[in-house]
């Protein structure tokens, strides 16, 4: 078994403690030295021009981390120094901030809970806690969704203590699985989009809506989205950092996208880096983002049809997907790392599968000829490949 020590390492940076140590500043003085320190010295120190001591300000993705880590230790829970290793191991794989935020929570109520089991250690844990866990969060009412990213956390946490020889991979045998029910993305019909474009009448918001609509981008892609990564003549814009697959790619937007960010371009704060950007020219939140969209379908009456900032990234699919862009290329540009999340759009009720049926049944009806025994070869190989075939003799 590795020992505990090996696991718990310090979580909190030490660097900022060796720049101050080593500084050579001659306004850094030793606390023990206090009584050398004079009024002209401590005038100086404090002077604007000299600056003070220096102060770690740790970056935003650091404070959330040190967050999650205080909460666990304030728990004082069984296990709580293997949750802020994983949590520690999960930070320097650079991991998001959103990922490390919901760690932390989601293993600070698992450990309360298998307490409540009255186990005193980890080694304890049998598949019939994590089942008694999965019951208890379906008895609290929560979305078969949030139970199954739950039990995802957990399990991540077991397989981190399996790797360090904390628990025995027998643990991981018959793996509780969640089904969720298929939702296919939702489109907003042209009719809707029509009426929520038309009471969008500032510059800057109506940028912001064509351009996602009109490239695919994620809100939080877009966002992040700098004056140095658009390049004008070419009606590109390049994403160094996909949101959710960490890959970079490019995306295109329309001539109609493109009057609206001229427009917004001719009037915005040339002194900010971001093409949307907020206070002080940082970038914009999602919250104001997400208001834009909000007030904009609440004001046509359709605030009960659950049309989002993402609903317009499954408008630019699925209207994508009826101009005939081949499947690839739209897995390409929305950033997936399958096909298979693709394939979603496809399955939509769309134009294209709509003609396909019209013309089909048109012969049909007619009486015109069709082969029923043909086989499509094509399509005989993707069933081949998803193993959906079963054997012919």
């Amino acid at each position: 078994m590795t020992t505990q020590n090996s696991l718990f390492e310090s979580c909190y940076s030490i660097d900022w403690t060796n720049t101050v140590q080593s500084s050579q500043h001659p306004h850094v003085f030793q606390l023990h030295e206090h009584a050398r320190l004079n009024s002209e010295s401590i005038r100086t120190m404090f002077a604007p021009s000299v600056g003070a001591l220096y102060v770690y300000r740790p970056s935003k993705r650091r404070r959330i981390f040190n967050r999650a880590v205080d909460k666990l230790e304030e728990s004082n829970l069984a296990g709580f120094e293997y949750a802020i290793s994983h949590l520690h191991d999960k930070y320097r794989r650079n991991l998001t901030m959103s990922t490390i935020s919901q760690t932390g929570r989601t293993l600070v109520a698992f450990l309360s809970f298998f307490q409540t089991l009255g186990k005193l250690s980890l080694a304890e844990m049998s598949r019939k806690d994590i089942a008694a866990y999965v019951e208890q969060l379906q008895e609290r009412g929560l979305k078969m969704t949030s139970v199954k990213n739950y039990l995802h956390t957990v399990y991540a946490f077991i397989q981190y203590l399996i790797d360090n020889e904390v628990l025995l991979p027998d643990l991981l045998y018959k793996k509780i699985r969640i089904k969720l029910p298929e939702v296919l993305p939702k489109a907003i019909p042209a009719e809707d989009l029509q009426h929520i474009l038309a009471v969008i009448k500032k510059v800057r918001d109506r940028a912001l809506i064509m351009l996602l609509l009109h490239t695919g981008m994620r809100i939080g892609e877009l966002l992040r989205v700098k004056m140095a990564d658009i390049i004008l003549p070419e009606r590109k814009i390049l994403l160094y950092l996909g949101e959710k697959n960490f890959q970079g790619r490019t995306v295109y937007y329309s001539i109609q996208a493109e009057k609206t960010l001229k427009k917004w371009l001719a009037i915005r704060n040339p002194n900010s880096e971001y093409l949307f950007y907020g206070y002080a020219g940082r970038e914009l939140s999602y919250v104001v983002a997400w208001m834009i969209m909000r007030k904009a379908v609440q004001h046509v009456g359709m605030g009960n049809k659950g049309y989002s900032l993402h609903s317009l990234r499954h408008t630019f699919a699925t209207n994508m997907l009826n101009a005939g862009l081949p499947l690839e290329v739209l897995q390409q540009l929305l950033g997936h790392m399958t096909i298979d999340i693709t394939l979603q759009y496809a399955r939509m009720s769309d134009i294209t599968r709509e003609d396909a049926y019209f013309k089909a049944m048109a012969v049909i009806e007619k009486g015109g000829n069709h082969e029923h025994d043909r086989v499509n070869s094509e399509l005989q190989a993707v069933f081949e490949e998803k193993k959906l075939l079963g054997s012919h003799s």
